[in-house]
């Protein structure tokens, strides 16, 4: 028989947490790293080729941070716009640091091709404490809708609004990592009083469509390209990965905007939502940037094939 699973350390089984519980879970959160030396200091030093505009700030007193994002410098509104987010979890490290790496090395290949724009890190607070939510509890990636409790999603949001129709493409880069089982669903249970159900990590790389706008040929030209860089996820036993049907190798399906998903918010034509598996033994943190990089490079590369 299995070991019955040790209660999530705040708050009562079945029973959502009140303002008490989220003020003990705020004082477990801890600093790791640094988003202005790691993330806004690389920002602004492309502002030496792009254009880098603050579209918001948060104030998680005594912490407070600019929302950064890069444009390309000559915007045309001839042509196509793609939307790269990274981040919306900080603590998917790849991410970030993916949409940083395709900026230096590969954006100026897109050069009066498209216009581009870039939001590295959409929760820095998240990105300096390794956490999937906010300061408040909330889940960014669910609050990508009217009336959504992030503020980080809604100034992502309002960046993104007067542009919203024409964006062609949108890439938004995550991370599944075995934190997701050991830490936050057992967290997000705990927060909405409800029984954790384990579930199992998938060990690779591996994309979200949209099941309302699904791009079944974007999505495998995506998964062709990382798979050069690194090995794709497999189903489990149940032809699932976590707990969606895979609908091609490595592709399980969302409906991104009613889950409240970033991946929602452009009414792009090609849209995905990229997942790096960082804790294989058989991928680095240099092979996970870069199966980032594939991922947003062979996206752009087929939609502009096809328009």
């Amino acid at each position: 028989m299995a070991a019955a699973l040790e209660p999530y350390p705040i708050g009562t089984p079945g029973t959502p947490w009140g303002d008490n519980e989220r003020a003990q879970w705020l004082s477990r959160q801890v600093r790791h790293r640094s988003y202005r030396d790691e993330v806004a200091s690389l920002i602004e030093r492309l502002a030496q080729r792009f254009d880098v505009e603050e579209y918001g700030q948060l104030d998680y007193s005594p912490d407070r941070y600019r929302l950064l994002a890069v444009r390309s410098r000559n915007w045309n509104d001839e042509l196509p716009t793609v939307l790269v987010t990274g981040g919306v979890h900080g603590y998917e490290t790849s991410g970030v640091h993916g949409a940083l790496q395709f900026l230096d090395r590969h954006a100026d290949d897109y050069a009066k091709r498209i216009n581009l724009l870039v939001a590295p890190c959409v929760s820095p607070w998240g990105y300096e404490r390794i956490q999937r939510w906010n300061a408040n509890a909330i889940d960014p990636n669910r609050s990508f809708r009217e009336g959504g409790q992030a503020e980080e999603s809604a100034a992502l949001m309002r960046l993104v609004a007067p542009l919203r129709g024409r964006f062609l493409i949108h890439i938004d880069l995550h991370e599944t990592t075995d934190t997701d089982e050991s830490e936050f669903r057992p967290a997000l249970s705990a927060r909405d009083g409800k029984a954790f159900d384990p579930d199992v990590i998938p060990d690779g790389f591996y994309l979200v469509d949209d099941s309302d706008n699904p791009q079944p040929e974007f999505q495998s030209a995506i998964i062709d390209a990382v798979s050069k860089v690194t090995h794709i996820a497999p189903a489990d036993p149940k032809g699932q990965i976590i707990g969606s049907d895979v609908v091609a190798p490595g592709v399980i399906r969302y409906p991104v905007k009613q889950l409240g998903l970033c991946a929602g918010i452009t009414g792009a034509r090609f849209t995905t939502t990229t997942e790096v598996y960082p804790d294989s033994p058989r991928a680095t943190p240099e092979q996970c940037n870069d199966a980032q990089v594939a991922a947003v490079r062979a996206g752009i590369d087929f939609a502009l094939a096809r328009t």
